[in-house]
């Protein structure tokens, strides 16, 4: 669950943009081209990053989810395979899981687990999605669990998905996979490829804990 972030932080996060979220059906879905040759652009690595407390205990009940496996591919061919899947995977754990805050569900401001219950928010839905890619054969760390700073101002958590033509983003807000330069997000951290450790994006004040949607 997301903590509401300062007026300053939401004044920032104004240059980003209005987003748009698209819906496209199914059967379109389905049948879509991978991206253009062209490189859509990646994220800048920025120096280390204090991890969300939630993903702490995530990994401490989970660790074979936090592991850098080194062997794996850092990122994914984009083709037209591996396109249809990362979109049918976004597609369908946003239609399977009910939205509801970590309050509702556990009580507490942050909790981040897999959403078995049919319930959860932001970093549930994207959490599950990876498990699912994984299990499917995409490379785990290639696909980066990732903190922004949303339209509002609040913390929210995407996946990044890391690919020879970019870096590109499921989110549970939106069934449309988009590059991350596309969102109107402003990028905080995400883990690191390297080591069981989160590495910085660039924003300097990171919220304590991801949204409540």
């Amino acid at each position: 669950m997301l903590l509401t972030m300062s007026k300053r932080v939401a004044i920032f996060g104004l240059a980003i943009g209005t987003f748009l979220a698209l819906p496209v059906l199914a059967d379109a879905r389905e049948t879509m081209q991978a991206p253009g040759a062209r490189n859509v652009g990646v994220t800048i690595e920025r120096g280390s990053a204090r991890p969300i407390a939630g993903w702490v205990d995530f990994c401490r009940q989970n660790p074979q989810e936090c592991r850098v496996d080194k062997s794996e591919a850092a990122i994914i061919t984009l083709d037209r395979g591996n396109w249809a899947l990362i979109n049918k995977v976004n597609r369908t754990v946003n239609a399977e899981i009910i939205a509801r805050t970590d309050m509702e569900l556990y009580g507490t401001p942050d909790h981040w687990t897999f959403p078995y219950s049919g319930y959860g928010d932001c970093e549930d839905y994207q959490l599950l999605k990876r498990k699912r890619l994984a299990d499917a054969g995409l490379s785990r760390r290639a696909m980066r669990m990732t903190v922004v700073i949303d339209e509002q101002g609040e913390g929210h958590a995407v996946l990044m998905v890391r690919t020879d033509r970019g870096d590109f983003i499921l989110d549970n807000v939106t069934d449309e996979v988009v590059s991350w330069h596309e969102t109107p997000y402003v990028y905080v951290s995400r883990e690191s490829q390297h080591a069981t450790a989160w590495t910085s994006l660039g924003h300097t004040s990171a919220p304590t804990a991801t949204a409540a949607r």
